[in-house]
């Protein structure tokens, strides 16, 4: 899924300061990493790398060759269909010709507005950003994207929305309810050296590779005597062609009818209980 973002603020007669440093940004070149609030788009400023970040530029691509000066700007749909033709290519150059389309990073543009449009400004902003599952926020990541692993990780003491008891939705605070909390991650480069591992090879090794990454985190708390129990993604084809070789570690609850339980709290907040199975 790709995302686009126009932009609020015109380019031209800015009145202030923050309103000329946000259009520079806006036009910022290939490498540049820029920031903003989810709910102000406005103040977007370029940061460094280094920095958490919300987007990073791969390229600006001139589309002014398929669109007249009077020609009308496309719709969503187009817009869309865009951005997949013309910036997804551009992502995997800047990644090093390797985009993993189950991963981190999903490829994302910033469009004209209507009124740049009209000036005629037929440029887009092609970039690499993180996207929630719901595809309606972008998480800040830390790091210039092409050095990067792309595994699709999640800081320990992540946790999950759940959405009708069958979805994993947005990150959320762990004291609402959600559907799982990351633990950890794991590297399964060191188990699985040469060629892909099936997913229910990758599960078997999971299963001895997770419970000292949950021992960890939680202070050796017994999962079972919480009503928790311990998950681990996996990874498809396309990712371990790519390179990505980690996956997260997760808690959470089923209900008797295997849809997803509300867990509410984190595993570290609740009472302190002793797994039989912690190192000794």
């Amino acid at each position: 899924m790709s995302m686009l973002f126009s932009w609020p603020v015109s380019v031209k007669g800015a009145a202030d300061t923050a309103a000329e440093e946000a259009a520079a940004a806006f036009n910022s070149p290939s490498g540049t990493c820029l920031d903003w609030p989810n709910d102000a788009p406005q103040n977007m400023r370029p940061v460094r790398c280094a920095e958490p970040h919300t987007f990073e530029v791969t390229q600006i691509v001139e589309i002014g060759q398929d669109y007249s000066k009077t020609a009308p700007p496309p719709n969503e749909q187009g817009w869309q269909q865009i951005v997949t033709e013309r910036c997804t290519q551009v992502g995997a150059d800047y990644l090093g010709g390797k985009l993993d389309p189950f991963g981190k990073y999903t490829v994302g543009a910033l469009k004209p507005t209507e009124q740049q449009w009209r000036e005629g400004d037929r440029k887009l902003r092609c970039g690499l950003q993180r996207v929630t599952p719901s595809g309606k926020r972008l998480l800040a990541t830390t790091g210039t994207a092409a050095k990067q692993d792309q595994s699709n990780v999640n800081d320990p003491g992540t946790c999950f929305a759940l959405v009708n008891k069958q979805e994993v939705g947005d990150p959320v605070d762990c004291a609402k309810a959600h559907s799982y909390e990351v633990v950890g991650s794991i590297d399964l480069s060191k188990d699985f050296p040469g060629e892909y591992p099936s997913e229910e090879l990758q599960r078997e090794k999971t299963v001895d590779l997770c419970p000292p990454v949950a021992a960890a985190y939680t202070g050796n708390k017994d999962l079972a005597a919480l009503q928790l129990s311990l998950y681990s993604d996996t990874l498809k084809p396309e990712s371990w062609a790519v390179g990505s070789r980690k996956v997260n570690c997760k808690v959470g609850a089923l209900e008797v009818d295997g849809t997803l339980k509300p867990v509410l709290g984190s595993v570290r907040a609740q009472p302190a209980t002793t797994s039989s199975n912690a190192p000794k």
